[in-house]
């Protein structure tokens, strides 16, 4: 790796915890350090920004922004809409990876989002990350007041229910950094996520509140972090007595004040948290996947895809897959593109489900990184707090999160695909939407014009019969044949057009070869004059959940041109959208909208 002579930025630029130290080892990997900062300062901002005011938060030169900036778009990691930069869904595969070799929210969400329901609050997980605690998991009940917290955020421990447990195991050393980061951080505006602190009443009292939990077993937020919000907490712990992360119910004081939160809650809550320590306690060992990993923490495949997109980056392993994808960017953005960045993050991506602890050897082969590079990026990462070592075994730290997750973790597929469906109206010049099926209507969800002069304009929430549209027959083809012989059961079949197919047995036999053909082409049958074809998309579990579509006036070409020149492009959109979408989706719900 190699490093320039500008100054690293700031350490208020790359984390708001006293614990890292302020001047960064020697052999510290300089550019991979402005990348992190830069994705810290878009998270902050909430995903997006302008370079400028990216450079103007780090500390860093505006011509090293736009560098980072170009890196991480090459890596699918940002979006970049000339001075505009945006957070990607592709980077949480670095939150992926640490929540992945953690395993909680694996092996315990099933029992948080039970709680929820039962008690028809909130609930989450936290574990602890310095003197804050960081969430992994969260059930959150949408009611007009509710949550905004996602999973990611960092909040000060004395400002909130887990907080008071997670002291209970702090040394002497941790609490010397705690008072430490609350003389430097008096209004906690290193938390972005919490209004600013009022008064200095939590701090005051968080060591009687430690000890309180300490003999309790559980602990109470009184609207610490801000007016009208309560919580209450127990610790989940493991065999060994440790606490492996902290379950809250939270709720408000329209529903609940302190006494009648403890009263109502506190007995399903302890329910909950026994059964997730069972589950911890009967939990086998991971296994541990053998081979190379691509970026994405996962089994790599043999060979080496040589295109120099991000979608390369997607599936490479081994020491010559990297090699040859940096290669092929640095030949073709020159200058703009930082190796070092690029394989600095990469190192993230190793660790995973059966990896959550690594050696500096496993970590060069997993990622097919030189073991001297690999070395340097650990010993960066380690600096901030990204990354733990203990007895040369290295981890991941919840400071991974910190990169982008708590944004990304509230997208939805509509967000996700905008600009997917933006690049596809862009190379086949006409109109595209992506649509989701309601009873026996399709709903547009997202639509982007081509700006033509005689266009295909369908507004997001409009709603068409499906059995008239390609969309429709997509994913009608797409449910099992129970729900289709049902939905074509219930279904009213009437004439929009001369064309319109009106007979259910008809019907039927096109949905067989939409289901074996992969997409569907509808001419004539909604409205004289438009044709669409269309393709699914489906989410980790292999689903259908949407269809996106091209639609065109049905003089442009033949059918069977259609086929030909728009079916592959959707595929690929498809196939890029799905990519998102299951980073995504690894550990949160993603909603249509």
């Amino acid at each position: 790796m190699t490093s320039t002579h500008e100054a690293p930025p700031p350490d208020s630029a790359l984390s708001p915890a006293p614990s890292v130290p302020s001047v960064p080892p020697e052999e510290a990997v300089t550019p991979l350090m402005r990348g992190i900062a830069v994705l810290r300062g878009l998270t902050d901002a909430g995903g997006a920004a302008t370079l400028s005011d990216l450079s103007r938060a780090t500390g860093l030169a505006r011509s090293t922004v736009d560098r980072v900036a170009a890196t991480l778009a090459r890596m699918g990691y940002v979006h970049l809409d000339g001075s505009n930069a945006a957070l990607a869904p592709r980077l949480m595969e670095l939150g992926n990876a640490y929540l992945a070799a953690l395993r909680l929210p694996d092996l315990l969400s099933r029992h948080a989002d039970a709680l929820a329901d039962a008690l028809d609050e909130s609930v989450s997980l936290a574990v602890a990350d310095g003197d804050g605690i960081r969430f992994i998991h969260q059930a959150i009940r949408r009611r007009a007041l509710s949550l905004s917290f996602r999973i990611g955020d960092l909040l000060p421990a004395e400002r909130t229910a887990p907080g008071p447990l997670l002291a209970t195991e702090w040394s002497a050393q941790d609490w010397a950094r705690w008072r430490e980061r609350r003389l430097a951080d008096p209004e906690d505006l290193g938390f972005p996520a919490i209004p600013r602190r009022a008064h200095d009443a939590a701090t005051a009292d968080f060591p009687r509140r430690v000890e309180e939990a300490r003999l309790r077993g559980w602990a109470l937020d009184d609207q610490l972090i801000e007016p009208g919000l309560v919580a209450l907490s127990v610790a989940v712990r493991t065999p060994d007595g440790r606490i492996a992360c902290v379950a809250s119910a939270v709720s408000h004081t329209s529903r609940h004040g302190a006494d009648s939160l403890c009263d109502s809650l506190l007995p399903g809550l302890r329910t909950a948290v026994t059964a997730m320590e069972r589950e911890l306690a009967s939990a086998p060992p991971p296994e541990r996947p053998s081979g190379p990993s691509g970026p994405n923490g996962g089994s790599g495949r043999s060979g080496v895809n040589r295109a120099s997109g991000p979608d390369a980056l997607k599936g490479l392993m081994g020491p010559t897959g990297l090699a040859a994808w940096t290669s092929a960017s640095k030949q073709e953005l020159g200058g703009e593109f930082i190796t070092s960045l690029a394989r600095g993050l990469t190192a993230i991506t190793a660790f995973g489900e059966g990896h959550a602890e690594l050696t500096l050897s496993e970590v060069a082969e997993r990622t097919g990184l030189p073991r001297a590079t690999a070395r340097r990026a650990l010993i960066t990462l380690q600096h901030l707090g990204h990354v733990t070592v203990e007895r040369r075994a290295f981890r991941l730290a919840p400071r991974v999160l910190s990169l982008g997750f708590p944004p990304l973790s509230k997208a939805t597929l509509v967000h996700i695909a905008r600009p997917h469906l933006t690049a596809l109206t862009g190379r086949v010049k006409n109109s595209t939407s992506l649509a989701v099926l309601t009873d026996d209507h399709v709903q547009c969800a997202l639509s982007v014009t081509a700006g033509r002069i005689m266009d295909v304009d369908i507004a997001a929430g409009s709603r068409v019969p499906a059995y008239a549209t390609s969309a429709g027959r997509v994913l009608v083809a797409s449910l099992p044949a129970e729900r289709r012989a049902a939905w074509l059961a219930q279904v009213r079949l009437e004439a929009l057009t001369p064309r319109t197919v009106t007979r259910p047995t008809d019907l039927e036999a096109i949905l067989e070869r939409v289901r074996g053909d992969g997409y569907a082409l509808v001419d004539d049958e909604l409205e004289e004059g438009l044709r669409s074809v269309a393709v699914p998309v489906r989410d980790r579990e292999g689903v259908v959940v949407a269809a996106v579509n091209v639609h065109m006036h049905s003089g442009r070409g033949s059918a069977a041109e259609c086929v030909m020149d728009i079916v592959p492009e959707l595929r690929a959109t498809a196939d890029s959208l799905e990519a998102d979408l299951h980073v995504t989706g690894r550990f949160v719900h993603v909603p249509v909208f």
